[in-house]
């Protein structure tokens, strides 16, 4: 992208679109007088729409001056421009990934650790997967935290130094144009700009934009007016003000506009005066939510006993777990799990103990129909753990055996598991779902007044 972030003077251009009256208020608020919106004029491809060269120079100065006094005060904004370059975008990429579709209070904490424990993307470079994903446990969408590891392992690999534009960050794994463009300007002060949720947001109030922002045309768009506003000589700090605005004051349902340092450049604002039915929030255009898929599945929390006890102790070291490794791609992709089974909406308790069954003996080799076997089988409760396009309930049962042959043949492509004990089970990386169905399980053996027993 060039670093010139000048337009040539045209018109300014707003889209101007029928709203439904609501009964929601408007943000009000006095902007510097602005001209009226032109009778009839609007826009229907917003390819044509640019910022006014006064616009821009205005908006920066604005936002970079606002962004000075009310920046949050965020671990990854605190490794000064006189530190290595290198240490501020791992940073950066580190902060980025955590933050995508997670919230800013509850990645601090993890951001923290993390850096801690691999304070270069040199010491990242040697971690496992396991330690990963543990150091990843409750964030969610581990696939991010594979493709961090994946990334290190080749930034290393490569000579140990991160590239330094767009271009050479994006053939990084795991690096988008998003992360590339925040890492670039951040980093190492490429005049490029960013997009996310809270820019495209910010930018189709500015313009009235009324396209689908989900749409890949608009986001495009997006993208080009985003660099037409980026400054070229504090593009980090800029990018991060547009996304500070989005996050904290021009934000989805409630925008304080009597404090935006560029209300006055904001058509959406503008509107709300020459029309009483307008609102801010109509814009960007609000697009219908994916319906959720509802998926069942059997969860059963395998417990081998090593002793020939008839009874379950908690404290018995002897006792270990069943889990399995998901496959490499999908949902949850590597990590471990308590065996799980899919089923229909309808299936009855003794269905799911079937399916169970049937799953566990064909690929583990464990007969739990020798009653001989089973020490105790028990409904644990159920779990609605959501995705994002999934709503996933889980039926949570204990079973409870005596020790079996366990040493049995792994064909090609067979799945992966092991037995794991108490202690090794509460300091792995497991998904939030199965971290649940565990405690759940827990909380099941206390709430018992006797031994459990069949």
């Amino acid at each position: 992208m060039k670093k010139n972030n000048t337009t040539p003077p045209i018109k300014d251009t707003i889209t101007i679109t029928k709203s439904k009256k609501r009964t929601r208020n408007t943000c009000h608020m006095k902007p510097k007088p602005e001209p009226e919106p032109e009778a009839g004029f609007a826009i229907s491809d917003i390819e044509d729409i640019q910022f006014r060269e006064d616009s821009v120079a205005e908006i920066r100065a604005s936002l970079l001056k606002w962004y000075d006094v009310n920046k949050r005060d965020l671990p990854w904004r605190r490794i000064s421009e006189g530190e290595a370059s290198d240490r501020k975008a791992y940073a950066v990429w580190v902060s980025e990934i955590m933050l995508q579709q997670t919230r800013v209070q509850t990645v601090i904490d993890y951001f923290n650790r993390w850096m801690e424990k691999w304070p270069t993307v040199h010491h990242l470079a040697q971690a496992s997967i396991e330690e990963v994903n543990e150091m990843w446990a409750g964030l969610g969408y581990y696939r991010r935290a594979r493709f961090l590891l994946e990334g290190a392992k080749m930034v290393v690999e490569e000579g140990g130094k991160f590239p330094r534009s767009v271009s050479d960050l994006r053939r990084v794994k795991g690096i988008g144009e998003y992360t590339a463009g925040a890492i670039a300007s951040i980093a190492f002060k490429e005049a490029v700009p960013v997009v996310d949720g809270n820019v495209i947001r910010v930018i189709a109030r500015l313009k009235t934009i009324s396209a689908n922002p989900k749409d890949k045309t608009t986001i495009k768009n997006i993208w080009r007016l985003a660099g037409q506003l980026v400054d070229s000589h504090r593009p980090g700090d800029f990018n991060q003000a547009v996304m500070e605005l989005g996050a904290t004051l021009c934000t989805p349902l409630s925008p304080d506009c009597s404090s935006c340092p560029v209300s006055s450049q904001c058509s959406a604002l503008l509107k709300t005066k020459h029309d009483p039915s307008a609102l801010v929030t109509d814009y960007p255009t609000k697009v219908a939510k994916v319906k959720q898929r509802h998926d069942y599945s059997a969860v059963t929390v395998v417990e081998i006993l090593e002793s020939e006890k008839g009874t379950v102790d908690t404290s018995d070291s002897g006792s270990k777990f069943l889990i399995v490794k998901r496959p490499e791609e999908g949902l949850l992709a590597g990590l471990w799990e308590f065996p799980s089974v899919s089923l229909n909406e309808k299936d009855d308790l003794v269905t799911r103990r079937r399916t169970v069954d049937d799953f566990l003996k064909n690929s583990f080799g464990l007969n739990v129909n020798r009653s001989s076997n089973i020490v105790s089988r028990d409904e644990v409760g159920e779990y609605v753990h959501i995705f994002t396009h999934i709503r996933l309930k889980m039926y949570i049962e204990l079973l409870v055996l005596r020790s079996q042959d366990l040493h049995r043949k792994k064909d090609k492509g067979s799945m992966l598991f092991k037995y794991v004990d108490t202690k090794t089970l509460a300091t792995m990386g497991l998904s939030t779902g199965v971290r649940k169905a565990y405690n759940m399980v827990l909380k099941f053996r206390q709430s018992r007044s006797s031994p459990i027993s069949r």
